[in-house]
């Protein structure tokens, strides 16, 4: 049974009609559970800022959920203020990191909010900030802020105030079953872009992320459309003859892979978005599917079944010529590329019905399984390469799941109502 819904993932060959209505009010709430948290992490304390009650406590669970860090802004041992930070008290406390901070209502409703960021062992401050930043937008102002410290204490870029495309199953609502949605990486500010009375397939940002493709069957045959997220206005890319499938874009925005099947056959073809011209790049009869352009648009990855079994290859565009990435395994699909190219994220089938997401590192060719859970699919690297999202099932429900590389760190992110499949995390 599994095997079988497997190669129809493969195969694309569910499709669905969609409603075109762009709908920005409709949504259902992702609620954040932290699953899995590592035994030891840097503590870093989160003072309560005065005047307010909301941005602090969203940057003391940015920094948890990153699986780097053990903040808090509770029973804390000791207090801080504005460039008052009591370090010998933190010192005794064992907490190397503060972080302070202020909010205030300006007179034309604009908040200033004021942070620091406080080194107890060095007795020096890393981050000293002041943002104003309309009403509406102190939560993307927490995670900006959140972003700005995981950079300081890690060197690498926090991907806090990114969002997570995604397909919400809900089957109480026959009229809008499928829904197209896009939240923050904690699963908050929901907005629903598409209703459908069927499934909705393989949702794709473009590089600026102010756009996104989907896959629909609104003239009897699938069709790919791209949305623009800011007015709800689209375009048909792809209605040829057969299977029209997984959209991707080149890192320039310029063209769009995607599988069709207009010569019989399901193949990789790629799209000049501005000339409409078509070219073909592979030509198989095995199934080629599931494309996605490596970070530098010289070369890009895809699934195929050519060798007997679903496998993850490589095309260079220089050399027009293919292979093959992955050994391990009877099955690995649904591969997606971290931003610096070096790892890709797949489903891996290690043995039996358990479809497991996987890393697999490139250069030494060793896929290591990341996921504990059994029925996985739909992986995607957040933007700095340290985090994968992917969608699987817990019992009765199906979800979202946030994972680090090493493992040590999970968060699971249920609906409210319904199920959440087909995650896609925003570039930057």
């Amino acid at each position: 049974m599994m095997e079988k819904m497997r190669k129809s993932l493969l195969c694309l060959a569910i499709f669905s009609a969609v409603s075109a209505t762009f709908v920005s009010q409709t949504h259902a709430q992702l609620h954040l559970e932290i699953t899995k948290a590592p035994e030891s992490a840097p503590k870093i304390a989160i003072i309560p800022f005065s005047q307010d009650q909301n941005i602090y406590p969203i940057i003391e669970t940015d920094l948890n959920r990153s699986g780097k860090f053990n903040s808090s802004s509770k029973n804390l041992p000791a207090t801080a203020s504005l460039n008052q930070p009591n370090a010998e008290a933190w010192a005794s406390a064992g907490v190397p990191y503060l972080v302070t901070g202020t909010s205030k209502t300006n007179a034309d409703g604009s908040y200033e909010i004021q942070y620091q960021l406080y080194d107890v062992e060095k007795k020096q401050y890393l981050l000293n900030e002041l943002l104003t930043v309309p009403a509406n937008r102190t939560r993307q102002a927490a995670h900006m802020i959140s972003d700005a410290i995981f950079q300081a204490l890690t060197g690498i870029q926090g991907d806090f105030s990114g969002r997570i495309a995604y397909v919400l199953r809900n089957p109480e609502t026959p009229e809008q079953r499928y829904t197209l949605q896009i939240a923050d990486t904690d699963g908050e500010q929901p907005k629903t872009i598409l209703t459908s009375r069927d499934p909705i397939l393989s949702p794709a940002w473009t590089p600026d992320a102010k756009k996104i493709a989907y896959v629909s069957f609104e003239t009897k045959r699938p069709a790919i459309y791209l949305q623009d997220l800011s007015t709800g206005q689209r375009e048909k890319l792809a209605s040829f003859r057969g299977l029209n499938g997984a959209p991707s874009f080149s890192p320039d925005g310029k063209n769009m892979l995607f599988t069709a099947s207009m010569h019989g056959n399901p193949e990789i073809y790629q799209m000049n978005l501005e000339t409409r011209q078509l070219e073909r790049l592979t030509h198989d009869s095995a199934i080629d599917t599931e494309a996605r352009y490596a970070p530098d648009g010289k070369s890009f990855i895809f699934t195929s079944d050519r060798g007997g079994s679903a496998q993850i290859y490589r095309y260079d565009f220089a050399t027009s010529s293919n292979k093959r990435l992955t050994f391990r395994g009877a099955f690995n699909a649904r591969g997606t590329l971290s931003a610096d190219g070096k790892k890709l994220a797949l489903v891996h089938r290690p043995s039996g019905s358990n479809y497991k997401v996987a890393v697999h590192d490139i250069n030494s060719g060793v896929t290591n399984i990341l996921t504990p859970t059994s029925l996985d699919e739909s992986p995607s690297f957040s933007p700095n390469g340290q985090m994968v999202v992917y969608a699987t099932r817990e019992g009765a429900r199906g979800l979202l799941s946030i994972m680090s590389l090493d493992g040590r760190f999970r968060v699971n992110l249920p609906s409210e109502k319904g199920e959440v499949r087909e995650p896609a995390w925003a570039p930057k």
